[in-house]
């Protein structure tokens, strides 16, 4: 039996629309021809989802449990409804789908992790056994389906597993960084001091070089002591990235008014769309990786205030992502360091 290699035979409702974008999906176990069936081990929740999650249980880790398990069972995925957002997990192979068979070069019994969003992949969770609120990680009993058009990548062997879901959960940010910044530029990070960030503070370094300037705004003197720490900001800074006009005064009076020419916000709350517009250039670029971005907001606003500048949706995938993500971490000891002691816990 042979599905459809995006996954839309797994479709209950709406019928005709993608996986992702459907309400409720078929989680029953029971392999395609062209599919991957995976044990599940860790959930890597979207952070956003994971922030909102928390907030709605009060911070109460069995309610937490109780709303996630709510989730995959009303949609078959866990799909937050909330912010429309899910996240990734790792895994060990249980079978490949004979249709795949010599076509993916994937053996039972390797580790994995998923590359393509909770949000679209039919999952089982048998048992949640912790929840990590340091890390937005989640430890399961549980199983996954991955679409012959799903992408994955083997656990490398050189990092913890949970330090490894942790970067490639955030894979796109950095890779896309890499793709966008050019010498000279000064680009502003808009939440430094979280994963994302400093990855794209790394890739954000090395691609704008000397004569380039990168700013790092961070949150909590927790955050800025991260970014201070990493040495990769040329000028890092605490601000409230939900006044925009607050940090538009900052960023125009460390550039001397020019502000940034590219802007990556990496937050997890909604609200910060217009300072991320209003901290960049005239013709400048702003890329959202935050799944908690309003891109209503951040058109209208745009408009409002008469900003010319080019906005990028924050696609989780680009070409070679997450090779990109683990070798920034090889290269900067620093950040090495960093990610073990705060994402790698346990």
């Amino acid at each position: 039996m042979k599905g459809c290699k995006y996954g839309t035979h797994r479709v209950i409702e709406p019928k005709g629309v993608l996986p992702q974008a459907a309400w409720k999906i078929d989680n029953t176990m029971v392999l395609y021809d062209n599919e991957i069936l995976v044990d599940v081990d860790m959930l890597n929740i979207d952070a956003a989802s994971f922030t909102q999650i928390q907030q709605q249980a009060g911070g109460d880790e069995d309610e937490m449990k109780r709303i996630m398990l709510d989730i995959v069972r009303e949609r078959g995925k866990h799909h937050n409804p909330a912010t429309g957002s899910g996240g990734m997990f790792t895994g060990t192979v249980r079978e490949v789908g004979r249709e795949l068979v010599g076509r993916v070069d994937l053996k039972p019994g390797e580790r994995i992790a998923s590359l393509v969003s909770l949000s679209l992949t039919p999952l089982v969770i048998e048992e949640i056994l912790e929840i990590r609120k340091d890390t937005d990680q989640v430890r399961i009993r549980g199983q996954a389906i991955l679409f012959e058009s799903g992408v994955w990548t083997v656990l490398p062997s050189d990092m913890p597993p949970s330090l490894a879901l942790a970067v490639l959960d955030v894979a796109g940010a950095p890779a896309q960084t890499a793709k966008l910044v050019k010498p000279g530029d000064t680009v502003l990070v808009v939440g430094a001091g979280g994963k994302s960030g400093l990855l794209c503070l790394f890739e954000a370094r090395k691609r704008a070089g000397v004569t380039g300037r990168v700013l790092g705004l961070a949150h909590s003197q927790k955050s800025l002591d991260r970014v201070v720490e990493s040495g990769l900001a040329d000028h890092a800074f605490a601000a409230d990235a939900t006044r925009p006009l607050e940090v538009f005064e900052k960023v125009s009076e460390l550039t001397s008014g020019r502000l940034a020419d590219i802007t990556i916000n990496c937050v997890n709350i909604p609200g910060t769309e217009m300072a991320s517009i209003m901290a960049t250039r005239d013709k400048g670029i702003v890329y959202f990786f935050s799944m908690a971005t309003s891109f209503t907001a951040a058109a209208l606003g745009a408009e409002g205030i008469g900003k010319d500048v080019t906005m990028i949706i924050g696609n989780g995938y680009t070409e070679g992502h997450a090779e990109i993500a683990l070798a920034t971490l090889r290269e900067c000891p620093v950040l090495m360091e960093m990610f073990l002691k705060r994402w790698a816990a346990g």
